[in-house]
């Protein structure tokens, strides 16, 4: 019988914790790095709240019945960042029903997982790939595993296909609307399509080098990424989420990441000038939350402190966050994402 990997990372994590701590509760060997038990908490009533709110059809959505697919990968994912899978742990059953859902969703022609009637489809389907592939990995029904790869191998053909002549993405395919491209859709597209090239579907590597020059192309002389090639503004949401995307492609240390992460430190980092009032801040800090954890245990844990404060504050009683226009299950699928990250369970987030 092989090994589970979640299960082997969980038990190590308990055994490396119990082995630094005497009798006494004395630490050997130095201090022990802990989450404080209020997260702990939080991130337990955050996730028994997203297992309630699914729908009995395996789905998620925002407020109006919104969309449905980006809603249903995201608060998924977040289920699986404890160490679920559709197999094994307690929200199995909660990640299997979303899996079949997605799975369901795909078209067996275009490969677009979603609706074609969604004007803003591009966002479902890159969260439904890059979801989609963390589970791949993990997969243990035969039949399952089959229709993954079938669904993911498509899901980049679609992808790639929707992509512009400039190298980026809009709300909807290239096909459908020529040459309108904007920075988070990007992000959302190169983020899937690298957890696909992990977990071993083929992703040309071509659409990545064109999207990461696209992503160049929009950046203003202050380091801050546009809405679009076309200007827009600069947008700390945006900035935030490309050093992700860079990240993911293998770009790390270099002068131009360098300029990136200064403008962040000027605008999105704990302290700056535009801290939780400036718009999108859980789309920011999805994707800033996956860089500090990414530059090694003196930057995450400095941000973790302090983000986590902020997440927790905000929790309902219910165990649900209700910030923002979208309803809860977005909010609270990133805040858990967020309070999850240094757990080690998901591929695309490990370091």
């Amino acid at each position: 019988m092989g090994i589970d990997r979640r299960q082997f990372l969980a038990e190590a994590a308990g055994l490396l914790a119990l082995s630094a701590v005497g009798p006494a509760g004395v630490a050997l060997g130095g201090p022990v790095s802990l989450k404080d038990p209020k997260v702990n908490d939080a991130v337990k009533r955050g996730l028994d709240f997203l297992a309630r709110e699914q729908r009995r059809q395996g789905y998620w959505e925002a407020t109006g019945g919104q969309y449905r697919v980006a809603m249903t990968a995201l608060a998924a994912n977040a289920l699986a960042c404890e160490g679920s899978t559709t197999t094994r742990g307690k929200y199995a059953e909660n990640i299997k029903l979303a899996v079949d859902y997605l799975i369901e969703l795909s078209n067996p022609e275009t490969g677009l997982i979603g609706y074609s009637r969604d004007y803003h489809y591009t966002y479902g389907h890159g969260f439904a790939m890059l979801f989609l592939s963390q589970i791949f990995g993990e997969e243990e029904d035969l039949q399952r595993r089959q229709d993954l790869r079938r669904v993911l191998t498509k899901a980049v053909d679609f992808s790639v296909g929707a992509q512009t002549p400039a190298g980026g993405w809009g709300y909807v395919s290239h096909k459908d609307q020529p040459d309108f491209d904007e920075g988070s859709t990007c992000i959302t597209q190169v983020q899937g399509l690298r957890g696909c090239r992990n977990a071993g579907i083929p992703v040309p590597q071509q659409s990545i080098k064109a999207a990461v020059e696209y992503i160049k192309r929009c950046t203003a002389s202050d380091g801050g990424v546009q809405y679009s090639i076309r200007g827009g503004g600069t947008r700390p949401a945006i900035t935030a989420a490309a050093i992700a995307c860079l990240f993911n492609a293998g770009e790390y240390d270099n002068e131009y990441v360098k300029k990136l992460l200064d403008y962040c430190d000027k605008n999105v980092w704990p302290g700056s000038s535009a801290t939780r009032y400036f718009g999108h801040w859980h789309y920011s800090h999805y994707y800033f939350s996956q860089v500090m954890y990414r530059l090694g245990d003196e930057k995450w844990k400095k941000y973790f402190d302090w983000v986590s404060k902020e997440i927790v504050l905000k929790q309902s009683a219910s165990g649900a966050w209700k910030e923002g226009p979208y309803g809860p299950v977005y909010p609270t699928s990133i805040n858990l994402t967020i309070l999850q990250m240094d757990n080690g369970f998901l591929p695309i987030y490990q370091r």
